[in-house]
């Protein structure tokens, strides 16, 4: 079942499974704010979010478009979070259900980045399982390039009882300390986790306590991120409240050094899937 809603002011669709599981997206950004698997809320979102309709949303799923973070020119994390996108076509069954959003190049967007360009999400539900599926199709003449991730920000009980494996061996990069690597067997948190990793070919599995959500991704996607703002970076972030990275991870399913390039007139496709273990 779907339905329209609003959240927080914001205009959004839900998406409703007769197990009990439901998705929340909201037309900006095409942000999933909420999913719900076996009677527990799987996403982390922040209490001290804005709500104006402009500002990035912390927490959820934010899409991370056409740039990673800070590297490049455009705004962080690129400005597909931050617009509002159309719902192109919305299905639902007793063992499914799936929204499509779209967003396409306009004067606002192409005044930030002069690409023609359409992007679709896919948000499909599934009894214990939430797939989210970017698609970029360049509709230019030239070339497009981007960088990018599906930014999820897992909820967590108690980030002091969280540990992610499958990652074991995978080069790994240090944003905190800036030193390369390689992955140990089990990642721990204790203070501000800032790390980018070759993508595993194998799922990960993040534990909490005793609920497990197993994260995996498309080889399309190059790299994975972990990140965990730690007590002394929470405190300083205006959109979260002070003991909010106690209560979130994020795994990322992303493209960080290397843009991805698309030809004039095709199209590249990535994924990544959470199920509930």
């Amino acid at each position: 079942m779907f339905t329209t809603d609003v959240f927080q002011g914001l205009a959004c669709h839900r998406l409703s499974l007769p197990c009990g599981d439901t998705v929340l997206v909201a037309l900006q950004g095409a942000h999933v704010l909420s999913w719900a698997s076996q009677g527990r809320e799987r996403l982390f979102l922040s209490p001290a979010n804005v709500w104006d309709g402009q500002a990035a949303i912390r927490g959820g799923v934010p899409v991370c478009f056409p740039q990673f973070n800070q590297r490049g020119t455009l705004p962080k994390h690129g400005f597909a979070r931050n617009v509002m996108w159309s719902l192109a076509d919305s299905s639902a069954d007793d063992a499914q259900a799936h929204f499509d959003f779209t967003l396409a190049s306009n004067a606002h967007t192409q005044a930030i980045w002069p690409q023609q360009f359409v992007a679709q999400l896919r948000v499909q539900l599934q009894p214990g399982q939430l797939t989210l599926s970017l698609s970029v199709h360049n509709t230019d003449t030239l070339p497009l390039s981007f960088t990018g991730a599906l930014h999820t920000y897992l909820a967590v009980d108690d980030i002091d009882l969280t540990d992610v494996t499958g990652l074991q061996g995978q080069a790994e990069w240090d944003a905190v300390a800036d030193v390369h690597g390689v992955a140990d067997d089990t990642l721990y948190f204790d203070g501000e986790f800032d790390r980018v990793y070759a993508a595993a070919p194998g799922a990960l599995r993040v534990q909490d306590g005793s609920g497990v959500v197993c994260v995996e991704q498309s080889p399309s996607w190059g790299q994975s991120v972990v990140w965990n703002p730690g007590p002394e970076k929470c405190a300083s972030l205006k959109d979260m409240p002070t003991d909010g990275f106690a209560r979130m991870l994020c795994v990322e399913a992303a493209q960080v050094y290397e843009p991805i390039h698309v030809p004039a007139g095709q199209q590249w496709l990535g994924w990544q899937r959470l199920t509930v273990s």
